[in-house]
């Protein structure tokens, strides 16, 4: 474990520390719910979902999808 990685799990144990006990459970799952909001989900899902999408017409034009990212619009 590198210095950061280490530093930074010592903060984390020392906010859990810190939390009231009636709190953990919510804590807990605020971690949980992070960890799976940032973990990339297998391919297959992937494009099951978005297989079903394309297949309901939940579909956007091209020239709509990068509206905005990478200049001033």
């Amino acid at each position: 474990m590198n210095t950061y990685h280490a530093n930074c799990t010592n903060q984390l144990i020392q906010e859990i520390k810190a939390t009231p006990g009636e709190y953990l459970p919510a804590l807990l799952n605020i971690v949980r719910v992070f960890r799976e909001s940032i973990t990339l989900k297998p391919a297959e899902g992937s494009f099951r979902q978005g297989w079903e999408e394309a297949m309901s017409g939940e579909t956007m034009p091209v020239d709509e999808l990068w509206a905005g990212i990478g200049n001033d619009e």
